[in-house]
């Protein structure tokens, strides 16, 4: 076959640059051949359920590693914020509720607020770090992964009753969460449309998202053009945070029950999701489709592997094994551009 007929590459090259798929690809089919069940309407809408909020803070780490970069405290700032939405939202009735002052039900608003503000604090520490102390992003948020957990932590252990799991949350912020406004489309799905819609407008309709290609494309030259890396650096670490707050308020009602293993592993998944997604950690190349993509067919998988009942260890080597194959894919991109 012909160089024209594969885009101007070789089969070699068209196989090896869309090796990730064919191997997921394959991995469905096999697990559709194994349980035919398994493309039931009623899972595909619980995999994108299950999808959402990892969809919602892939979003975010999506603009770091477009600066090619990346976040490993994605996961924990999330479970902080996930922690103070439930413990605000534990039902007025609920005799060892964190906050037995709270006598009537909260107005949701004041906690997603919060959480916003939490997550957004500890992004904006990374984004300092990255943009003005110039700190590999990788050092810095290993630094606020360790304090955003410790403070998770701190925060679940100071309960007047003892540290147990924030539970038995009201009843109208489970429904808000876990419900469904258009027929069977649940709402976790419609939240990810909205903040899929907004990103791809910041990314590709305002000056933002033109900077943070230029920037993560060529720092350099960007700031040879008047590019002011600093402060645009700042502001997508900025949207990520308001993007991990939102993530960790629905994260706390679909789960229904936060503990400090809240979290963990969920910027694995969220990276993850990004590079099979075609979000480059060369820097300066990905799109929000591609990043929705990446993440639903991560999902697919890990929720085939829990259907069939695999392992859980060998699921965790599954995973890995398809991060090192998306990074390695990559990475021979890049290189083979230069």
């Amino acid at each position: 076959m012909d160089k024209a007929k594969l885009g101007g590459k070789t089969w070699q090259e068209f196989v090896l640059d869309y090796a990730l798929y064919f191997i997921l690809g394959i991995m469905i089919i096999g697990v559709v051949i194994a349980d035919r069940t398994f493309l039931s309407f009623d899972n595909m809408w619980k995999i994108l359920a299950q999808a959402s909020t990892r969809g919602i803070l892939a979003l975010g780490v999506a603009g770091m590693i477009v600066l090619a970069g990346t976040d490993l405290s994605a996961g924990r700032i999330l479970g902080c914020g996930a922690a103070i939405s439930a413990s605000l939202l534990q039902s007025v009735t609920y005799a060892s509720r964190m906050y037995p002052q709270i006598t009537e039900p909260m107005n949701m608003f004041i906690p997603l607020i919060l959480s916003i503000v939490v997550c957004t604090i500890f992004c904006l520490l990374n984004g300092f770090g990255v943009a003005y102390l110039h700190m590999h992003a990788f050092i810095i948020s290993l630094g606020t992964q360790l304090i955003s957990y410790g403070a998770l932590c701190l925060y679940i252990d100071s309960q007047p009753n003892g540290a147990q799991p924030l539970a038995s949350l009201e009843s109208k912020y489970i429904d808000l969460v876990n419900g469904s406004w258009l027929g069977p489309v649940p709402n976790l799905v419609i939240f990810l449309i909205i903040c899929s819609i907004v990103m791809w407008i910041v990314w590709n309709k305002t000056t933002l998202g033109k900077n943070m290609f230029a920037i993560g494309g060529n720092p350099e030259a960007a700031s040879v053009s008047g590019v002011n890396v600093a402060r645009n650096i700042m502001g997508v670490y900025l949207v990520a945070g308001i993007l991990y707050g939102i993530a960790a308020f629905l994260e706390a009602g679909r789960v229904q029950s936060v503990t400090t293993s809240t979290g963990l592993n969920y910027d694995l998944d969220a990276i993850s999701g990004c590079v099979i997604g075609g979000v480059s950690f060369s820097g300066g190349v990905g799109t929000i489709p591609g990043v929705l993509i990446g993440v639903i067919i991560l999902q697919v998988i890990n929720y085939s592997l829990y259907y069939l009942g695999v392992n859980a260890y060998l699921q965790y080597i599954i995973k890995g094994l398809i991060i090192i194959l998306a990074v390695a894919i990559d990475v021979r991109k890049y290189i083979a551009k230069k």
